[in-house]
């Protein structure tokens, strides 16, 4: 599993999404919660989003593992992202982000030995990571760093 390319994970919807699609463009991957004091970052989210739709795929990755905020339904969560903040970004299926279940999009993500970068761990809901257009991690960024970051939007321009 060295090629994030090669990783299978599904939409909100139950489909499958092929990372590969996406090659050439940045990737934001955001684990999101519907009940979280970070959760109005959606709104800047969609921004990024739409501002940089041209170069960046922002990918929501839902997630119950911080304080149990996220506990909906695939089709709660995505009335939620529409109706509070009229999302338009890719949102995956709920998945672990840490622990012995975590998702092997997120196995790669935050193990060196995978992304061949750096090693983290999921401290809270609304972390990124940032990988670019050729599949390699970029960097990651704690829930406190705001979608239109700098430290974020640099890499865009």
């Amino acid at each position: 599993m060295t090629n994030l390319y090669d990783i299978k994970i599904n939409s909100l919807q139950g489909k499958a999404i092929d990372l590969s699609d996406y090659k050439n463009k940045y990737l934001l991957f955001v684990n999101v919660a519907s009940k979280c004091g970070f959760t109005p970052q959606y709104k800047e989210l969609e921004t990024l989003h739409k501002t940089y739709k041209d170069t960046l795929v922002v990918i929501g990755v839902p997630c119950n593992q911080f304080g149990k905020q996220e506990p909906g339904t695939s089709d709660e969560i995505e009335e939620f992202c529409q109706v509070n903040y009229g999302v338009s970004f890719l949102i995956t299926e709920k998945v672990d982000v840490k622990g012995q279940n975590q998702h092997p999009l997120y196995t790669w993500l935050t193990s060196k030995s995978f992304n061949n970068k750096k090693s983290s761990s999921v401290k809270w809901n609304f972390q990124k990571y940032l990988v670019s257009p050729e599949g390699k991690l970029i960097d990651y960024y704690f829930s406190i760093t705001k979608p239109l970051s700098s430290k974020i939007t640099k890499h865009l321009k």
